[in-house]
């Protein structure tokens, strides 16, 4: 997928969220290795029914910009760089759940890689608009 686009700016990643079918992010060496390797649960061992991702489109109760949840989205796995992934949009079918509830999906379209520099802006705008790293339960 060398020729697979690259967004370079957030507001072009959120743009995507508004036409039509759902997209997601994935973090992964990328289509084609997805393509020759299914997803696997790392726990259990098992293989898994599709590839997992992340909606981009925010779910119902978000009633913040759309640019929050979508920045939010790329910052939650941004430690996977340091494993050899890399950030990519996708469509697909979603078949099932994986074992944190993210989408399985198959017949995968791969859309676009994120740049740097788009990583970049996320991981500024999440700090500056969200209250990042907040504890889930305060003590």
């Amino acid at each position: 997928m060398a020729d697979m686009p690259t967004l370079d700016r957030l507001d072009e990643l959120t743009l995507l969220i508004d036409h039509g079918e759902p997209v997601y992010l994935r973090y992964s060496p990328g289509p084609e290795a997805d393509a020759r390797h299914p997803s696997k649960d790392h726990e259990s061992g098992l293989l898994m029914s599709g590839v997992s991702a992340n909606p981009l489109r925010p779910p119902r109760w978000w009633t913040r910009p759309p640019v929050d949840w979508v920045a939010r989205s790329v910052c939650q796995y941004l430690r996977e760089l340091d494993e050899g992934a890399r950030p990519w949009v996708l469509t697909g079918r979603v078949i099932d759940f994986g074992p944190d509830n993210e989408p399985l999906l198959t017949d995968v379209t791969p859309i676009a890689w994120l740049s740097d520099e788009l990583l970049a802006a996320a991981h500024k705008h999440y700090k500056e608009q969200l209250d990042a790293g907040q504890a889930t339960h305060p003590g």
